[in-house]
Parts: C-alpha cells; structure tokens; sequence
C-alpha cells in the first residue's frame, strides 16, 4: 500500500513567468510615487533659512531653551497673581440658562467631587480654598437674571453654564447666552444638572449629544458636557478650574477691575463709602475715576489694605494681620487727579466765541439779506453777481491779453467751439458711488443710456398747463409711484412737496454737493443749529496717539493686582443703596484717562439678521459698552473712509447691514465690544398674534430684546453726518440734450432758489437747470448727454443733522413691562424730524 502524501507540500508553478524589468536611465514621476507608497519625506530635520544652515546644533539648542523660557516667564506672569497664600482667588460665575437650573446645587456637587466642605449661599459670593491643588475659588452663584450674569461674566475668569436634562433653554436662557458670549468671555465649561433622572438610561447619551450640538452651535470649542452627578466628571473640572490659565479678555485686562465682595455705605455725606476687594488686571490709581456698576462714575479719597484675617498662634500676643494692616494706606489721590466734569469749562470758550460773533455778526446780517440761491459746496451762487468776475465763454488757446478784446456779444450762443476759461475739470478716482452721489456716481460721456429714439424729436413751443389738469397728471404720477415697490429701493431718501409749500423754506437748513464724498463741507453754516453743548464737547485730533498714551499711563504705578483692598468712595448717592441688591455682584472699573469726558461717540453696529424688523434712527436703544449702559438715541451712517469727512445719514438700518451708530457720551478708549437692547412688547402684554399689525418682535416673551452688537470706533467731532433729501422730476419734452422738467418744483421762486445745484439721473447722466419755464415750476434743463423719456430726474440736499445726549441707565438692564424710560426726543431735538 503506497504511502500517504503530505497534504503540505506542493510543487512550485511552472505556468507563472517574470519578464525582465523595463531599463530607465530616468525614473517616472510614476514609478517613483509607486515605489514611495505614499509615503512623505520627513522635512522637520532640515535647515531651511541661511541662518539655520549655519547654526550649529548647540546654538539651535540654546534657541530653543530661550523661547522655551520665554514662554515660561509669560505664563509666570499670568499665573503669579494667583499663586502663593495670600493670591488672588479665581473667579467662577455659575449661570443657569434653563428655569430648573440651580447654581448652588451645582457649586455643591463640584465642591463635594473633592470632599471640599463648604456652605453655598443663595446670593453672594463664597471663597472656597482648594488644598489639592493649592489654589482659591471664588464662587459666584447667579440666578437667571440678565444684569447680574452680565456683571458676573465680566469679572469671573471662569464661566460655568448649567444646563437641564428636563428642560429646554427658553428665550430668557438664550439671551443671557447670547449677551454674556457678545461682551467678551473668558474661559467657558458647560454642564448639565439631572442626567441620571432621565429613565430609560439609554436614553441619557442621546441627551447629552443634543445639549453638546447646541451649545457647540454657540461654541464650537465646548466639545465636552460635564455631568454634575458624575462624581469623576466633576473632579476633573474641578481640577481644569485650578490648573487652568484663564484667557482673559482683552478690553478688560487694559484696565483695574476688582469684584466687590463687600459695601459699607455711609451714613453721612463727610464720610466715604467703602468697596472691598482684590485689584485685578492693571494696577489700582487714586488718581483715576471708576465707574461701580450702574451707580455712576466716582472719585477715589484713598486705598487702604484690607487683607484676610488670620488666627494667631497659640501663646502668640500678636494682634490679627487685619488690625495691624488697617491703618495701612496704600494709595492717595495727588494734583494729577482726574475731575468728575464731562464737559469743558464754559469760561474757556466763551471768549472766543463772543470774538467771532463780533466779527462774523454783521456779515452774517448782510449775507442772509443777500442770498440769492441755495449754498452750493463753499459758495451762495448768483448772490454776489457784482462782487466775482464773471467767468466768460471764450474760444479755445485764447490768451488773457486776447480775452480783453472779446465782448460778450462777439461769442456764438451754441457753446460748441468754446471753452470755460479760468475753469479746471479734475476727475477724481473714486469708488463706484450712485448717480445721486454727485460727480462719482454719474456715467461717461460715451456710456448709452437712452435705448431708442427721442419721444419729441422736434422742439416744441412751451404752454402753460392748466391748474386742474397739471393737479391731476401729478396726483396719478405719484400714485404709480407709490405702487412700485423697487422705485423705493433706488430712491431711499426722495421726499415729494406739496404744492403749495414752498420748497426754499422747508429746505432752508439744506444745501448742495457736487460729490459727497470729495466736495468741502462749509461749517459756518452749521454754527446757527449745532447743540449747546457742542463746543465743550472734548476733542481728539489724533486718537492713536491719545489711547496709547492713556493704556501706557496704567502700566505704571498704583496697587499691585492680587491685593486686597479697601476703596474709599466720594460723592456716592443715596439712590445707590436703595438699589443695591446682594443678589447681583458689584462690579469696580477704574477708567483711563479722558474715559469720563463727552464726545462725539462712534460705535460700529451690526444688526442681526435674525431680527425681523429694521431699525429707525433716532429710535431709543439700551447700549452696553465695556464697564457701563446707556440710554441712546442714535444716528445712522454709513461707514468707511472719505477726504471730506462727510458720511451719508442712514434713515433705517435694515437686518443683516450694518453702519456707525453716533451719540454724544463718555470716551471709551479701543475696540471695546457693545450691546444693543430694545424694548419690545411681550407676546402676554401685547396685542393678540392675530392683529394684523402684529409682528415677529411684538410675539417675543420678554420685554427686552438684543437686535444688535458692535464695536467702539474712535470717536470725532469732526465726522459730518449728512442728510439728504431727494427732489425728483419727469421728463416732459426732451430735444436732443435740452429737457423741460416738471413735477420738481411748483413754483418759479423756488427754481430760481435751487438753479446752481447739479442735475443727475437714475441712468447716470448729469446737468443743470438752464431757465425756469412758466410760474407751475417747470423748467428747461441741459444734460452732457441724450436722456432717455421713462429716466428720472433728481437733485440732491444735504444738511447736517447732529448726535443726541447719551443718559446712563439706572437700575441695571429692564426685564419687567415699563422698567424702560420713555423715548421721546427733547423738544430742541425734534426740531430736526424726518422730512418724508
């Protein structure tokens, strides 16, 4: 019986050849991407700058060290306020955004993580000493109110949003959100309260995902919800609340700030009120102003120390550090001392303006008895025919000594082969600008902008139209008018006049521009309407120089940050501690040099495009920029960059757009992040969602909404806000480039008023008004160029409007029905209402 094969082996193959290799005396980018398999060439060990190629390997080594170091003095610097026994404690605001939240229950679970002993209170602060980790926590439990998590977020260094398993965020949890985010935040961790209630337990993970996307949608960087009743979870945030460097933020740490952990009031008006605290950020000046909470701006009589008392030994005689150190001043105010005035001295100026009065007075007199026209650019054309030569029309490369011997009969009327003497076209390059903007906006001479032939190819003879039938054909152009929608958007600021209004008198304070954005703006005009307080407002010529010599003046001297201290307060009202409540934290910022004085202020604001209406200028808004809140009214313009200095006034700020809000207020010096709050009417209070006048903001159920943030802008008295007004005519006989116009004026006298201002259409062509036509406002204009019959004629007004008074707000940020003060405009600022 033959043996058994082994199941194992096997014979190699004999059908398989290998064909000898293709020869290349240059491998393929091919062959060579395949034979790399993907693989990259490490590129970490190779000198790349002429400097590296000649280092040595010590020298790049002691390179390293140096940045090694320098990083590590850095983080020193940032952490040395914190450490040792008697540092700062970190700062942690505990912010429930749902209705079931609760911040002491949650300070309670973190502290119990740690075996960590210590009584919660409902309102107030509590400091909680973290052997462990050898650092302090300073808890500040919140409820959900819109002022105090907004006073507490700006001074913590930690913010701990507390989130519900059972409940959603409702609109007050996601403004309090949304506002604390838009002031500057500094380090963020979100947890969540009642995970382990949630039965079945498999659904416990899907509930967490959905609380991680939603505040991922404000945060992108929260990639971890924290579970309060997980005790690991929550050592492990405790132990990142300790050994974590908070970020900061920057607007904040420019500054002194301090969170107040106790008031004393006065009793009397000789005696100071007390504020006590740990100075952060820069040192602490008694030289400076600061500005508590919504109390109002103060000054300071003196710092004295205030450290944490300690037990003696026993058998020790010693008195407790806190007696021994309580005499102890630390800081008082000197000559350089800041006044609590916001505007200058009205002796300073007043001198000066009687001089001008005295001197302009009777030219002013004489001038308005004169004019003739409406200012255009520096000049009151056809006033002072007598007194300016008149420029001639002479015939192009004539000499000065031949222009002497040219009447002003000897000159053809067609203009064709003359030439403006003594007068010199500049075509400034500009940005594209709309026809109404003047010169910029118009189109070339070559540019087609009539699509056929001319409705009236011939001249006609003028006839005076008819009283009733002219009052017809205006009443139904205007009707289509008003039916279009788009005309609208192509026209925002065009007004129409009655017909018996005379438009010289209503549009007395207005005048013209060739360019908006080049031509000069002539202020003596102005003087007659600007406030009283115009001319002590405080001005800045150059503002970069003003802000780095104010940030500088706080890097030197005062208390050092991490002391605690006892500030003395002048001149605190009564009225501050009738408000004071304990539930809300007490916030202390020491203003920058100038910070207290008015000006015009500037402050970028972006409208939400999740708001559903726009906004109106002049309509009332609650602003909060940096350490205080206003009352504003304030005016809209927009924004960008123009020699003139002159900016188009905004009547409406439309969602998603943006623009520079102007008010008259304090200084704030850098880009410090604003607020913007408006008053709406709950959906409980208000009218019923089925009026039909209902809308959007009217359904919200809080009476407080935030429409808007922004950003302070250097602040300039000089920015010329301007308003234009719109006047449109039709076309009714065109003749090659001479058009009859109507519907512009009603009356001869008001074209002769307005006959320097430039033509312009929506199509880009421009001209100017040749001789008014009848007594019913027609007139007969001259364009550079053939219109088209279904083109709109217009000409642009302007005039200064000028910035509302700023009123600080009292009582913190409104969240009851009524809490809002009235928005009425003063009487002396409704003078400059809406023309429309």
């Amino acid at each position: 019986m033959p043996a058994l094969v082994n199941s194992g082996h096997s014979h190699r193959p004999t059908t398989k050849s290998s064909n000898k290799p293709f020869k290349s005396r240059k491998a393929s980018k091919g062959s060579l991407r395949n034979a790399a398999k993907g693989k990259v060439a490490d590129e970490r060990g190779l000198r790349k700058t002429p400097h590296q190629q000649i280092m040595s390997k010590i020298d790049r080594r002691n390179q390293a060290k140096q940045r090694q170091l320098i990083k590590l003095r850095e983080h020193q610097n940032e952490t040395s306020v914190f450490s040792g026994r008697d540092g700062a404690p970190k700062n942690v605001a505990v912010i429930p955004l749902c209705r079931d939240g609760d911040a002491a229950a949650a300070i309670t679970s973190l502290n119990g993580s740690i075996d960590l002993e210590a009584e919660v209170p409902e309102t107030g602060c509590v400091r909680v000493p973290v052997d462990r980790f050898k650092q302090k926590l300073q808890y500040i439990p919140l409820t959900r109110d819109l002022t105090a998590s907004l006073d507490a977020a700006r001074v913590a260094d930690f913010v701990v949003l507390v989130l519900s398993a059972d409940e959603e965020v409702d609109d007050l949890g996601e403004l309090i959100l949304r506002s604390v985010e838009s002031q500057g935040l500094s380090t963020l961790f979100t947890v969540v309260q009642g995970l382990n209630k949630i039965e079945p337990a498999k659904q416990r993970l899907s509930i967490l995902g959905s609380l991680k996307s939603y505040i991922m949608h404000f945060h992108p960087e929260q990639e971890k919800v924290y579970s309060l009743d997980n005790r690991q979870e929550c050592s492990n945030l405790m132990r990142s609340l300790c050994n974590t460097t908070p970020k900061g933020i920057r607007w904040r740490d420019e500054r002194s700030w301090m969170l107040v952990e106790d008031v004393n009031f006065s009793t009397s008006r000789s005696e100071s009120t007390i504020l006590t605290g740990v100075i952060r950020g820069k040192g602490l000046k008694a030289d400076r102003l600061v500005q508590v909470g919504d109390w109002g701006t103060f000054q300071i009589e003196k710092i004295t120390a205030a450290p944490i008392a300690v037990r003696p030994k026993k058998g020790d005689n010693a008195m407790p550090v806190e007696e021994a150190a309580a005499e102890e001043t630390l800081d008082l105010p000197g000559e350089d001392r800041d006044d609590v005035d916001d505007l200058a001295p009205e002796e300073v100026f007043m001198a000066d303006v009687e001089d001008e009065e005295m001197v302009t007075d009777g030219a002013t007199v004489a001038g308005v008895s004169s004019k003739k026209g409406v200012l255009l650019d520096e000049h009151h054309y056809f006033s002072d025919e007598d007194s300016h030569p008149k420029v001639r029309k002479l015939p192009r490369g004539t000499s000065s000594y031949q222009a002497a011997w040219y009447l002003e009969d000897d000159v053809s009327d067609s203009g064709s082969d003359l030439d403006d003497f003594e007068m010199k076209d500049v075509d400034d390059a500009e940005d594209a600008a709309q026809p109404q903007d003047g010169v910029e906006g118009h189109a070339a001479r070559e540019t087609q902008t009539e699509a056929g032939g001319s409705e009236y190819p011939q001249s006609e003879m003028f006839i005076e139209p008819d009283e009733d039938d002219d009052a017809m054909e205006l009443e139904a152009y205007r009707k289509k008018k008003r039916s279009d929608a788009e005309d609208d958007m192509e026209f925002p600021d065009e007004i129409e006049l009655h017909p018996q209004v005379l438009a010289r008198e209503r549009l007395a304070k207005y005048r013209g521009l060739k360019s908006l954005r080049s031509s000069p703006w002539q202020e003596d005009e102005d003087r007659a309407h600007e406030p009283e307080e115009w001319q002590r407002l405080l001005r800045i010529p150059d503002y970069q120089a003003s802000r780095t010599t104010s940030s500088r003046e706080a890097l030197v001297g005062g208390v050092a940050p991490g002391t605690r201290v006892h500030v003395h307060l002048k001149g605190v009202p009564t009225t501050a501690r009738e408000s004071y409540n304990p539930a809300r934290p007490v916030t202390l910022f020491s203003l920058l040099r100038h910070e207290n004085k008015r000006t015009a202020v500037n402050v970028l604001i972006n409208l939400s495009s999740d708001y559903p209406t726009s906004l109106k200028s002049k309509e009332e808004l609650i602003m909060q920029c940096g350490p205080r809140r206003f009352v504003i009214n304030p005016l809209f313009s927009q924004g960008g960059n123009t020699p003139n200095d002159v900016h188009k006034y905004c009547r409406y700020l439309h969602p998603g757009q943006s623009a520079v809000a102007t008010f008259m207020g304090p200084v704030t010096w850098g880009a410090v992040p604003a607020l913007f709050y408006k008053r709406t009417v709950p959906a409980a209070a208000g009218e019923s969602s089925n009026s039909s006048n209902s809308s959007d903001e009217e359904q919200s159920t809080l009476p407080l909404t935030l429409v808007a943030t922004g950003t302070a802008l250097p602040p300039s008295t000089s920015r010329v806000i301007a308003k234009r007004a719109v006047l449109t005519g039709h076309p009714y006989h065109i003749h090659k480039k001479i058009v009859t116009i109507r519907y512009m004026f009603f009356n001869r006298e008001d074209v002769e008023w307005f006959k320097a201002l430039p033509l312009w259409t929506k199509r880009g062509r421009s001209g100017h008004i040749k001789e008014p036509l009848g007594t019913h406002g027609y007139f007969k204009a001259t364009f550079d160029e053939r219109i088209n019959p279904q083109d709109s004629v217009g000409v642009s007004l302007y005039k200064r409007v000028w910035p509302h008074n700023a009123r600080l707000l009292d009582g913190g940020l409104p969240l009851e029905v009524g809490e809002v003060v009235s928005g009425e405009v003063p009487a002396s600022e409704a003078m400059d209402a809406e023309i429309s």
